[in-house]
């Protein structure tokens, strides 16, 4: 089991990891968990430890001896300081004990029963019917996007139909049957595309077979041949669609054989269209044309006999103008129309022609998906989860940064008892700290804050009455400059709720209370510009650097008025302060892809919100996903924010010791999104136990236990029925629920001189979109049918390039649109300006992409070499194309 703590809080985790132990004692099974930063009563749970250091096992084996190991080697584990946080921390250990666990264990030493002898846990034929069962219900799944299709398709059978329809009456000259050659071109196109959905498909599919194929899970084969047999009868139906649509409407030859050969070319071509792309999307596991025989040089003629497109067009044409529409003989000739037209495209005439096409057709398919097959077989998946660097300079390891995370979190103040004096302190902190650009601190304080939903209709079946359900329920509490406040709660305690309340980023929902910013009321459209909002899950560009994220924060959110080079040294004062420097060239990549790892996301993270240079910073679970190392730096991090003078509110799920005394005050939420302590921890989170200690029946906190751990486990639901009290009611009655009371009235007033927050300019720029969306993209005819291969030409120039150019903007637009979603609710810009560069960014590329391709298009074809036709041919290509970019960026869009 792999990190099944991940978002949930310690006593959660605690009570899950327990039942396991428990089933596996009793059942007599093994078990394996991975844990980042495992709370010490949830450590003590397990028999055995195994633990790896950079792919090295430095220990493995009981429990309660792995203290006993380190301390033998004078690593002792310090007071307060949790046994799983301490072992991460001291992974550097001497080389004879290195040498010494390197050695492999003696197998001949282990039962000879322990280990299968067979690679799959089931025979082959039960790993087929489970793959193909699973295939079937990840169709069913899928149900809209093959709908979607057959739709699409119907839509242009239709069209196809109603174009061609006129034609049906003629069959009598050579132009007649270009015509039928034209629809015959455009069927096997559209039957030949029908394919193209298969290669994100499988794309989106190989992270999970990449998993479960090194799990051995089942063979390679068994992934794809369910595939490529299902795709035997979405083939046969897409066809059959299509024929009964376009097939008589047409014109074509009305002889039901001619027509079942039809069906048959089709379905091969279909199969050989999804092989295809499936042999593509294994080979490349990443989402990012046409002559006739005689004309082609002899250099490139492999290439023709290699086209799957020849053979599909060959059989299709072959099929109907050797039928009996086009038995009559041309003028003035022996030859029938059906072959004068084969003979002007050339194309062969040899009706053997037909099933030639079709056995090389079922060869391609058996080609691409034994190629398939084998690239599921041997290549792994597609790039390297590590930091990628634009420069040489930034290539040098980040020891010092990763030196200074071992050890103890943080060197805090200790004046955490002097509260009425924060704002003083905080302007201490700033000048001290030196900042280059001045803000101005700021304090929060809300009062009375209900926030309810419509109650779901899934609680109203279980006869729950309220209209309502409410997440948060009379909440009261007050941020302040220089202060790190924790919201802390069970899992579904309202935490996340709470701060994007006041945030104002909950655009559904009712919402009730009072919510000040430095005794003024909260406006949302000003109080987005001096606050920033740091989300669990770290969204950013994956193709720009480290640097350039940050600039592009700080040239939007940034006052006008500030120059670039104040702004540029800003940016690098924060990198500074949040240990960004040694990345700063690093592009950002994909999460566990490539580029940054986890940790260092965390930290562009809180980065790209510092330098908008906000008084106020919401974090929603910085540390999650982190083991005890990273988080050390994240927190260290989030306390040098601190330290300028900022408001700073995070909200934690497990934390170890280090990182929740690290914090100054903590407001906990119970279930049902009551507050039930706001207030200071002390040294040793002394306050915060002495409060709950005073509460009669609470048990007492045992020596060295999580103080996280240990509130949130006495104040459950259960402990109250226990008790005989609720904790909510409590707190309302204490003597720091009243001081609170006070604390907020007093934040609630302006102070004297002060002024509401005001801007001059709301929102900018086109520039930078534009910029941003930059860095992400960057023979002579005398002959008729040479009069047809340039036509051809033309259209599959135009054709292929635009659907070519819509279907790369997808994935470029996908990944960019959890951005915008991002940066628009942080503020940075609205929907226009966003939608606009899009746009605008599209046309000097697509000019220079269609000049080179219209350039070499044009000049090898052979076409009329004057200016006016060039630029006109390009620029109805430039139109076309741009057109097709437009509207794929329409589609992923909506």
């Amino acid at each position: 089991m792999d990190n099944i703590s991940t978002g949930l809080d310690s006593s959660t985790t605690y009570q899950i990891v327990n039942c396991i132990k428990q089933s596996i004692h009793i059942f007599n099974k093994t078990a394996i968990i991975s844990l980042l930063q495992p709370p010490p009563e949830t450590f003590e749970l397990f028999d055995d430890i195994i633990l790896l250091s950079e792919g090295r096992i430095v220990y493995q084996g009981p429990r309660e001896y792995v203290l006993k190991f380190f301390e033998s080697m004078g690593f002792k584990c310090p007071e307060r300081k949790g046994v799983a946080d301490y072992l991460q921390e001291s992974f550097h250990i001497g080389l004879d004990i290195k040498n010494q666990l390197a050695v492999p264990f003696d197998r001949s030493k282990n039962h000879p029963a322990a280990l299968t002898k067979t690679r799959y846990g089931a025979n082959k034929m039960e790993l087929m019917k489970a793959c193909l069962s699973r295939e079937v219900i990840l169709m069913k799944r899928n149900v809209f996007l093959h709908g979607f299709k057959i739709f699409q398709l119907e839509l242009g059978a239709v069209i196809v139909a109603t174009v061609f329809v006129e034609a049906r009456k003629h069959h009598s000259t050579i132009a007649d049957g270009t015509v039928y050659l034209g629809a015959l071109f455009f069927v096997l196109i559209t039957i030949n595309f029908t394919g193209f959905f298969e290669l994100p498909l499988t794309i989106d599919k190989l992270p999970v077979f990449y998993k479960q194929r090194d799990r051995l899970f089942y063979p390679s084969w068994a992934f794809s041949l369910p595939t490529a047999v299902l795709g035997i009868f979405i083939s046969m139906f897409e066809v059959a669609v299509w024929i009964a649509i376009t097939y008589y409407v047409i014109g074509f030859d009305p002889n039901i054989t001619r027509m079942l050969k039809q069906y048959l070319v089709l379905v091969m071509s279909g199969q050989m269209s999804y092989a295809l792309f499936r042999c593509l999307a294994a080979l490349t596991r990443d989402h990012v044309v046409a002559n006739t025989a005689e004309n082609m040089p002899n250099w490139l003629i492999w290439g023709y006999w290699t086209s799957p497109l020849m053979y599909v067009q060959t059989a299709i044409s072959v099929n109907e103008f050797l039928g009996h529409a086009w038995n009559k003989a041309l003028n003035g000739t022996k030859e029938t129309v059906g072959v004068a037209v084969l003979k002007a495209r050339g194309v062969f005439t040899n009706p053997n022609w037909y099933w030639i096409s079709i056995v090389a057709l079922i060869g391609f398919i058996f080609l691409f998906n034994a190629i398939s097959a084998l690239a599921f077989a041997y290549l792994d998946e597609y790039g390297k989860s590590q930091a990628v660097f634009l420069s040489e300079e930034s290539t040098k390891e980040d020891t010092t940064m990763a030196s200074e995370g071992d050890g103890t979190l943080l060197n805090k103040s200790n004046s955490k008892t002097k509260r009425a004096s924060r704002n003083a302190v905080a302007v201490h902190n700033y000048q001290e700290k030196g900042m280059l650009l001045p803000f101005t601190p700021l304090s929060v304080t809300f009062e009375n804050i209900t926030y309810s939903v419509d109650m779901p209709k899934g609680m109203r079946s279980q006869g729950v009455l309220d209209d309502r359900l409410v997440l948060l329920n009379q909440v009261s509490g007050a941020f302040r400059p220089g202060v790190l406040t924790a919201l802390m709660g069970v899992s579904g305690a309202g935490k996340t709720t709470l701060l994007d309340v006041l945030a104002g980023r909950k655009n559904s929902g009712y919402t009730e209370g009072n919510i000040t910013v430095s005794g003024y009321q909260k406006k949302q459209d000003t109080f987005a510009r001096v606050t920033g909002y740091c989300e669990q899950n770290d969204i950013h560009s994956p193709l720009v650097t480290v640097y350039e994220s940050l600039l592009y924060s700080a040239w939007l959110r940034l006052p006008r008025d500030i120059d670039p080079e104040s702004r540029e040294l800003f940016v690098e004062e924060v990198m500074e302060l949040i240990e960004l420097k040694p990345l700063r060239d690093a592009l950002v990549g994909f999460p566990n892809v490539n580029g940054l790892s986890i940790e260092q996301r965390k930290r562009l993270t809180i980065a790209v919100e510092l330098v908008a240079n906000p008084s106020i910073i919401f974090m929603d679970e910085p540390t999650s996903g982190l083991d005890a190392r990273a988080a050390a730096i994240v927190m260290r991090t989030v306390r040098n924010t601190v330290d300028t003078g900022r408001t700073v509110v995070c909200t934690i799920h497990q934390p170890s010791i280090d990182i929740f005394e690290s914090f100054d005050e903590l407001f906990l939420l119970t279930r049902g999104g009551e507050e039930i302590y706001f207030g200071p921890l002390g040294r040793m989170s002394s306050h915060l136990i002495k409060y709950f200690e005073d509460i009669n029946g609470v048990s007492k906190i045992k020596e060295g236990y999580n103080p996280a751990t240990w509130v949130l486990e006495v104040t459950t639901r259960p402990q109250e029925e226990i008790l005989g009290v609720k904790f909510a009611d409590l707190y309302k009655r204490s003597d720091l629920y009243r001081r609170n009371k006070a604390l907020i009235s007093e934040l609630s007033t302006p102070p004297p001189g002060s002024h509401d927050l005001h801007f001059q300019t709301n929102e900018a720029l086109f520039q930078y979109c534009n910029e941003h969306y930059f860095r992400s993209f960057i023979l002579e005819p005398w002959k008729q049918k040479d009069l047809f291969n340039a036509m051809g030409a033309m259209y599959t120039a135009i054709t292929f390039m635009g659907t070519q150019s819509a279907a790369s903007v997808r994935p470029v637009i996908i990944a960019e649109r959890t951005v915008f979603y991002r940066e628009r609710a942080a503020g940075f810009y609205s929907a226009l300006p966003y939608a606009f560069a899009q746009v605008a960014i599209e046309i000097p590329y697509t000019i220079a992409q269609v000049a080179i391709y219209g350039v070499i298009v044009y000049a090898m074809m052979g076409f009329q070499w004057t200016a006016f036709k060039f630029f006109l041919n390009t620029f109805i290509m430039f139109i076309t194309v741009l057109l097709y970019i437009y509207y794929g960026i329409m589609v992923v869009s909506a």
